[in-house]
C-alpha cells in the first residue's frame, strides 16, 4: 500500500473518532430524551442516555438555580426540574454582564453554550433577557439544524468510511465536507446572530434598533456587556477539518502517484 494511502487512512481514523466521540455517540444516546421530559415520559429514557449525559456534563457550567447535589446527575436534575442541557460539546459560548446580575449571583455573567443540537447553561435568564429588548427566544432559531444535525453527521461519518475503504476519484472530495465544518458553522452562527438582531418585536420593554450581535469578541448591547467566544467543541472540529485536510491531500497524492 502506497505511504501515502496510509497516512490518509490514519489521518481519517483520529478525525472520525473526535466526531463520534465529540458529537454523534452523544447526540444519538441523548436525542429525543428533553422531548421526553417535557411529556412526562422519564421512564422511556435509556440507561445509556443517563450514563453518557452524567460523563459528557462532568465538570461542565449548570445554571446558578441547580440544585448542586444535582449536578451531573441527569436523574436528579429531572427530579428537581434543573435547567438542562444537551450532552455533545458545546461549540460556541456567549455570555452577557450587566449591573443587575452582580458578580455575586453569576461570576461567570449569563453565560449559553451553543451544540449542533440544542443549548446549555443559563438557557432561560438568556431567553428572558431576549424578551426584554423584543428578540425571539433562542429555540426559534436553527429547527432545521438540530432536527437533521445527527442525521447529517451519521452521513459524514459514513462518507469518512467509505473514502478509507475505497479509492475512488470522487469519493476522495467526501472529505472536503469535514474539512469545511468549522466555516459551516460560523457561517450558520453569523446568520442566526444577524436573524435575531434583525427581526425584534414591539413588545420589548426596552426598544433597541435592529442590530448585528457580535460573532467573535466583545461587545455591548443596551447596557449588555457581550462575550461570545469558540469554545472545546470548535476547537475539536479544527481538529477535524485539519485532518479531514491532511487526509485529502494524502490520498490526492497517492492516487496522482500509482
Amino acid at each position: 500500500m502506497h505511504p501515502s494511502l496510509i497516512k490518509a487512512r490514519v489521518f481519517t481514523i483520529i478525525a472520525l473518532t473526535i466526531l463520534t466521540f465529540s458529537f454523534t455517540l452523544p447526540m444519538i444516546t441523548f436525542h429525543g430524551v428533553l422531548n421526553k421530559i417535557h411529556d412526562d415520559k422519564v421512564e422511556e429514557i435509556s440507561p445509556i442516555s443517563y450514563t453518557i449525559w452524567n460523563m459528557y456534563n462532568s465538570g461542565r457550567y449548570k445554571s446558578v438555580t441547580t440544585d448542586k447535589e444535582a449536578h451531573n446527575n441527569l436523574a436528579k436534575m429531572i427530579e428537581t426540574q434543573g435547567e438542562l442541557g444537551v450532552a455533545s460539546l458545546p461549540i460556541w459560548a456567549v455570555s452577557l454582564e450587566a449591573p443587575n446580575y452582580p458578580k455575586e449571583a453569576f461570576p461567570e455573567g449569563i453565560p449559553v453554550f451553543f451544540h449542533f443540537d440544542g443549548y446549555s447553561g443559563e438557557v432561560h435568564e438568556m431567553n428572558t433577557i431576549n424578551h426584554y429588548v423584543g428578540m425571539d427566544p433562542m429555540w426559534v432559531g436553527g429547527h432545521l439544524e438540530r432536527e437533521i444535525g445527527i442525521y447529517a453527521l451519521l452521513l459524514l461519518s459514513l462518507g469518512m468510511i467509505y473514502f478509507m475503504l475505497f479509492n475512488n476519484k470522487i469519493l476522495t472530495y467526501l472529505m472536503l465536507i469535514p474539512a469545511s465544518l468549522p466555516v459551516l458553522f460560523i457561517l450558520d452562527y453569523s446568520y442566526w446572530l444577524y436573524w435575531f438582531g434583525h427581526n425584534l418585536h414591539d413588545w420589548g420593554a426596552f426598544k433597541i434598533k435592529p442590530f448585528m450581535p457580535t460573532v467573535f469578541g466583545d461587545g455591548k448591547i443596551a447596557q449588555f456587556i457581550t462575550h461570545s467566544y469558540p469554545t472545546i467543541g470548535f476547537y475539536m472540529i479544527l481538529a477535524i477539518s485539519l485532518l479531514s485536510l491532511l487526509a485529502f491531500f494524502a490520498k490526492k497524492k497517492a492516487m496522482k502517484e500509482a
